[in-house]
């Protein structure tokens, strides 16, 4: 079997972050791993208060909006790396994009062995509608994927 050294943990701020945290723990809490933590933030939709397209007015977005959300995502990211020992080498990584291309896009970049997420458990409509993010990055990762579903326990 092989040992994972590089495992990259997609963290959000849904309950089932704290399940992938405990599972990274039990799992890995041993030294000579590497562990990064991702956040990924949407990028910000444009906002069209006061914006007539008709009359020519694009929609504008606020870049202090984007710069709060990422000191956010920073903040949250590293709360979660300090639940790790020190025998764990963490690295935190909060972007702003896709979720799905961010997390396959830094397990490239950091050559992860393994992604470990959680799934928030869509169905009918909802999953038609939006997908899934963990098919996808299951579907083009180079790496193995452990996805914990938000139901366990």
């Amino acid at each position: 079997m092989k040992k994972f050294h590089r495992i990259l943990l997609a963290v959000d701020d849904s309950p089932c972050t704290d399940k992938i945290v405990t599972y990274a723990k039990d799992m890995f809490a041993s030294e000579g791993v590497s562990i990064a933590l991702l956040t990924v933030v949407p990028p910000t939709s444009p906002a069209t208060y006061g914006a007539d397209p008709l009359l020519g007015q694009q929609p504008i977005v606020v870049p202090e909006i984007t710069e709060i959300q990422q000191h956010t995502a920073e903040d949250h990211v590293r709360k979660i790396a300090a639940r790790f020992d020190q025998q764990v080498e963490t690295f935190t990584f909060a972007r702003v994009g896709n979720i799905r291309e961010e997390i396959l896009r830094l397990a490239d970049e950091w050559s992860a062995d393994l992604i470990l997420m959680g799934t928030n458990g869509r169905t009918g409509f909802d999953h038609f509608i939006s997908g899934s993010v963990s098919e996808s990055v299951i579907r083009k990762a180079h790496c193995p994927v452990l996805v914990i579903p938000i139901n366990c326990s």
